[in-house]
């Protein structure tokens, strides 16, 4: 029984040693075979061109990686290209509209110009669309009167300040408005000196002024003339300030101020002016019917009303409608016939295009009439109501009466003295 057992596992252990030859010979066959088919010229053959292609194998493995990268940073390169491009032609743009501004301009075209909303909206709900009233101001030309621009860069707060012209006709009136502006510590007021006597009165109280150059066709009504003929000259004189990007308080000498007028200013229009009006309806506008009994059933005809802008205190933004105003009012104002500046100054504001007649665009504002008070609106209205009279107005105009110092000076007594019967003496009109 040991023997026969004995003599098969001989035999089996010899079978699984061939096997396992067998298997080596055929692992051996298809290594031989793959290294063929990789190595055709050998392993460690000389030869230099199976040497490169090696190399050449290794390098096209790793490009893949290599060549994305470089790709992603040439579109990056080309991004920014495109970007400083567009940059550069969008300043070219700008530039250009800026010199055609200047041009048209130059060339007293001024009218033809037109602000283009540089990207359309869309309209959005209802209630919630809004136009636009606040045009852009000029680009400052201080080319224009480098003398006064070098005067206002001293005198202006924010690029805005009060201006009155004057003359030593108007002296006495002049004394009693400058005052009431110290007191009311308002930094930045100029007058326009019309003469020497002025000039000399501003030098030796320390108020800032101006003087203009010589010019023959103004100078002797600057000189010589009253209270409405100085007061025509403003709109011609009052352009060279916007032009150098100033707003302006344009304000004549019968007017003591009580607050700085700055602080109640919006801002949102070319022209904001303190109004004629009594009352809110004739201040900020009413509905005003006219009846013709003989039109029958169409014999009531409805009108809007609104009481005159003052043309003796009004605040302008440097825009072109401001300046096209000024331009308006003092071309006609130069021609005959002979025309009263407020009314000139209204009907330019207000009365619209129509056939043969185009009209100023401009955006306009009425001041509240309780702090930019006329003085018809205080001796017949506030001074006989107890609960008005404890009210502070910005300034007080007496526009409305012809014994304009007395009056200014009770209300300087009235506001800041606080003498309660310093109005009491006089008639509600010019008696």
């Amino acid at each position: 029984m040991a023997g026969p057992i004995g003599r098969r596992s001989t035999t089996a252990s010899q079978s699984a040693r061939g096997s396992r030859i067998i298997v080596a010979i055929v692992i051996g066959i298809l290594l031989g075979c793959l290294m063929a088919l990789l190595y055709p010229n050998g392993l460690f053959s000389g030869d230099s061109n199976s040497a490169s292609s090696f190399h050449n194998r290794r390098l096209q493995i790793g490009s893949a990686s290599c060549e994305s990268t470089e790709r992603v940073n040439t579109l990056k390169s080309d991004i920014a290209e495109l970007t400083t491009t567009n940059d550069e032609l969008k300043k070219q743009v700008k530039d250009l509209t800026d010199k055609l501004q200047a041009a048209e301009r130059k060339s007293g075209q001024s009218a033809q110009q037109v602000i283009v909303t540089r990207y359309p909206q869309k309209a959005g709900p209802f209630g919630t669309v809004k136009g636009l009233r606040t045009n852009p101001t000029v680009i400052p030309d201080e080319t224009v009167n480098p003398r006064l621009s070098k005067i206002l860069e001293k005198v202006a707060v924010n690029k805005e300040l009060i201006v009155s012209l004057a003359n030593s006709n108007v002296k006495p009136m002049l004394e009693v408005s400058v005052s009431s502006i110290k007191k009311a510590k308002i930094p930045n007021y100029l007058v326009v000196a019309l003469d020497d006597g002025i000039a000399d009165y501003c030098k030796e109280n320390d108020v800032a002024y101006y003087m203009r150059d010589p010019d023959e066709d103004i100078d002797s009504v600057a000189k010589t003339g009253g209270n409405h003929a100085v007061s025509g000259l403003k709109f011609r004189i009052l352009r060279e300030f916007l032009q150098l990007g100033y707003s302006v308080l344009l304000s004549d000498v019968d007017i003591v101020y009580i607050q700085n007028p700055f602080d109640h200013i919006y801002r949102d229009s070319d022209v904001e002016s303190m109004s004629d009006g009594h009352d809110n309806m004739t201040a900020y506008g009413y509905n005003d019917v006219f009846d013709e009994p003989t039109m029958g059933w169409a014999r009531y005809a409805h009108t809007m009303r609104i009481w005159v802008y003052n043309s003796g205190f009004f605040y302008l933004r440097p825009t072109f409608p401001a300046i096209e105003l000024l331009d308006r009012v003092s071309d006609r104002l130069a021609r005959p016939p002979p025309a009263w500046d407020q009314a000139v100054f209204n009907e330019e504001l207000f009365f619209p295009s129509h056939p043969g007649y185009i009209g100023l665009h401009a955006s306009k504002r009425t001041m509240d009439r309780y702090l930019f008070m006329n003085s018809k609106a205080l001796f017949k209205e506030v001074r006989k109501d107890d609960n008005l009279k404890k009210l502070k107005p910005v300034i007080v105009h007496i526009n409305y009466h012809p014994d304009k110092l007395p009056r200014m000076k009770a209300v300087v007594e009235f506001y800041f003295n606080g003498k309660q019967d310093a109005l009491d003496p006089f008639p509600d009109g010019s008696g």
